[in-house]
């Protein structure tokens, strides 16, 4: 049977407003009212999942998902560096910064290796059930990391890869033979309240 998995991006925040680290801030004002102006655009799922954060449960409720929490959905753990932004980290911890970008199984903030983040979503992909369509209401990093093991991409592609906030992206197929469909689809129209400026930390050229 051919399954369905549509990774939504949760509103925006605070921190992916101003390219800082995320640390389980909840939806800003227009965040808020983004998720709302998207409600009744996600429906017929078999389950919706969503990550334990504030900001993607928030999401889901606006959406008016009853979504079930899954802790495998949760945001990159990037340790001591919550809540800053890449700016700020590099500004004292440059070897640290460089170390990070450069080298996938780096933790230098003593949390998640980018490693880790590809396995943790990669299993998680193999073990969504076969019957329909899942939707998971999760952080870009880990939509970002799921392209990444569909594609089979190595680890450098995870900085290509622009997840903006309450975008859609969905695979087709089944564990171990997902394909993807499609990436960055607006649950609201550009123009309306889901129009704006997404920046994220990324690796520099």
């Amino acid at each position: 049977m051919s399954s369905r998995i549509t990774l939504v991006s949760h509103a925006p925040t605070l921190a992916t407003n101003s390219a800082a680290f995320a640390d389980d801030e909840p939806l800003d004002a227009r965040g808020a009212s983004q998720a709302a102006a998207a409600r009744g655009r996600l429906l017929r799922a078999v389950r919706v999942l969503c990550s334990s954060a504030p900001p993607c449960r928030q999401t889901a409720e606006a959406l008016a998902l009853d979504a079930v929490v899954d802790p495998v959905l949760a945001e990159w753990n990037l340790g001591r560096w919550r809540g800053r932004t890449l700016d700020e980290v590099a500004a004292v911890e440059r070897d640290a910064v460089a170390a990070w970008l450069s080298d996938p199984a780096a933790a230098p903030h003593g949390g998640e290796s980018q490693v880790a983040l590809l396995a943790r979503i990669a299993a998680w992909l193999d073990s969504v059930p076969r019957d329909g369509h899942t939707v998971a209401i999760t952080h870009a990093a880990v939509v970002r990391a799921a392209v990444l093991a569909v594609l089979h991409a190595a680890p450098a592609g995870f900085w290509r890869v622009d997840i903006a906030p309450l975008t859609a992206t969905e695979f087709r197929g089944g564990p171990g033979r997902w394909t993807m469909r499609s990436t960055g689809t607006r649950l609201v129209p550009t123009g309306g309240e889901g129009d704006g400026e997404h920046r994220l930390p990324t690796r520099r050229s």
